[in-house]
């Protein structure tokens, strides 16, 4: 929790206990909302911390790249079917027509 959330939910406890002892129900009021606040400051303190949309696509670019690399092997003996399963094709055409 960063410093300043911590002064943030002190300053809400010492007036949250002020509140009490002049009308319990602003005393609730405060507790609630304040409440509110000090959470909403403490979400809002980590906001940019996270990952920024340039390192997240380098993160998916090298992901790609590595299934890429590590299906190199399928995509070579696909292609070696495929070159087979062509030429098959072309001598059959070839036996027909001549």
């Amino acid at each position: 929790m960063s410093k300043r959330v911590q002064i943030g939910a002190v300053v809400w406890v010492l007036a949250t206990v002020g509140a009490f002892f002049l009308d319990p129900i602003l005393g609730s009021a405060v507790l609630l909302f304040g409440g509110v606040l000090v959470v909403v400051g403490h979400l809002a303190s980590h906001w940019g911390e996270g990952t920024t949309f340039e390192e997240r696509e380098m993160a998916r670019a090298r992901r790609r790249k590595d299934r890429y690399q590590a299906n190199a092997g399928k995509r070579a003996k696909d292609r070696e079917r495929w070159e087979a399963g062509k030429a098959r094709r072309a001598a059959r055409e070839a036996r027909k027509t001549g």
